[in-house]
Parts: C-alpha cells; sequence; structure tokens
C-alpha cells in the first residue's frame, strides 16, 4: 500500500457516552463504556445486514434504534429510547475517542505514507478531530498544526457533497493527497461499514479493510478485516 484512508466515525471517534448513558440508565440498564463501543458495532452490522434497505435521512434514528437494541434494551422500549437519545445528541454528538486510537495514529504516521480521512459526517468532523487531540491537517499549508497527528486532508460529506458509498468522495481525498489514478489500486481504506466504507472503497478501486473488532460482518467474505486499527502498521510493512 502507498496511501492510507481512514474513516473517522467508529474507526477513531464514537457518540459521547455522557449523552448515551442517562436514557440507558433510566431504563435500568448499566453499560460500561466498552459496551457501548461494542453496541456500535453491533448497530452498524445490524444497518449493513445484505437485503435491509439504506436508512436514508433517517440514518441516525435507525442506527440508535440498533445500537439501543445491542446494548439490551427490551424490544417495547426500543424506540422510545432511541428518540430520547436522539434528542440528547442534536448536534454533533462524536466526541469520544476510542482506546488505543491516538497511539495507533503514531504507528500510521510513522511510516511515512499519505493519510486521509473519509468520513461521511454533517460538516464538524475536522473540527472535532483537532479540538479531541486526534488528528488534523493544514490544508495545503493555510491552517495550523495542531497536537494529534498530521494528516493530509480531512474529507467531510457535508462539505463536499458526496458520501460514501459513491466513490467520488475517495477520489476527491486522493485528489487532495496528490495521487495518480494509475496508482490508486494500492491504496487501502479502513472503515466500519460494510455498506459504506466497504462498497464504496470497492466500487473507487481502493482495497478495503473492515475494522471489526468483534466479528460482526454481516457478509465478510471477500474483503480483509482487522480486530484493531493498530493492526494496519503491519499490513503496511514490507
Amino acid at each position: 500500500m502507498n496511501v492510507i484512508l481512514l474513516d473517522a466515525g467508529g474507526v477513531m471517534i464514537f457518540p459521547s457516552p455522557e449523552l448515551l448513558l442517562p436514557p440507558l440508565r433510566a431504563a435500568g440498564l448499566q453499560p460500561t463504556v466498552a459496551d457501548l463501543e461494542r453496541a456500535h458495532y453491533r448497530a452498524m452490522a445490524d444497518c449493513d445486514r445484505p437485503g435491509r434497505e439504506p436508512p436514508g435521512g433517517q440514518w441516525w434514528l435507525e442506527y440508535l434504534r440498533d445500537f439501543v437494541t445491542a446494548c439490551g434494551v427490551p424490544a417495547a422500549d426500543v424506540a422510545a429510547i432511541a428518540a430520547d437519545i436522539a434528542g440528547l445528541t442534536d448536534g454533533f454528538s462524536w466526541t469520544h475517542v476510542g482506546p488505543g486510537v491516538s497511539d495507533a495514529l503514531r504507528g500510521i504516521a510513522a511510516l511515512g505514507l499519505p493519510v486521509g480521512i473519509v468520513s461521511n459526517s454533517t460538516g464538524e468532523v475536522e473540527q472535532a478531530l483537532r479540538q479531541l487531540d486526534v488528528c488534523y491537517a493544514l490544508a495545503g499549508g493555510a491552517g495550523t498544526a495542531g497536537s494529534g497527528v498530521e494528516v493530509g486532508v480531512v474529507i467531510d460529506s457535508a462539505v463536499v457533497g458526496v458520501s460514501k458509498p459513491d466513490p467520488a468522495i475517495f477520489a476527491l481525498a486522493l485528489d487532495a493527497l496528490g495521487v495518480p489514478t494509475a496508482d490508486r489500486s494500492t491504496v487501502v481504506h479502513v472503515g466500519d461499514s460494510l455498506r459504506y466504507d466497504v462498497a464504496g472503497a470497492i466500487a473507487a478501486g481502493v482495497r478495503p479493510i473492515h475494522l471489526d473488532p468483534h466479528g460482526y460482518c454481516p457478509a465478510p467474505d471477500g474483503h480483509e478485516h482487522i480486530r484493531r486499527l493498530d493492526e494496519i502498521v503491519p499490513l503496511a510493512t514490507p
């Protein structure tokens, strides 16, 4: 590989436990932060099930229904608890940095390869990643350095007007990184969604790597999987 693209949500950042926990506790559940992270991957796998219709504009609410189900909320209460969390998370709520992310990004940066972020988001992901000390892009020299890991570009679907799995969003990232079209077969994209990341990368002619810590992928054949973000480093090392 000569370029690494990374998803943001579910790879580096997750919904804030401070916003998720109160409705779940009110329902009599006591999940840990690790339980919330696991529920995220379960919910993503359920959203990605073959044959399930894409959620479209209702993605967040559908995700939350799957998420609270994975947390153990009884079926009769799922809609109400998901709606409560949706109200609490009105705005950018992906502010929890996953365990081991900072070390993994430093290991990736040490490879010396171009790195870009490609995220389906709401227009705030670049600022959030910078404020959370995860990573930052200098925007062609016009920006300022942060305390996270420097990357070449952060592509936010709400900013560029195209979202995964449309291959055009990957092309925007690779153009920004200066990767010629002929070299794109050696690009990898790491994401947590079969529907958006894996399918989008394949459509873009990019090698998909599915971050699937618990083996939940509903259609695991035909693409690679890793359990932790730092596992990308040995894959990229000759």
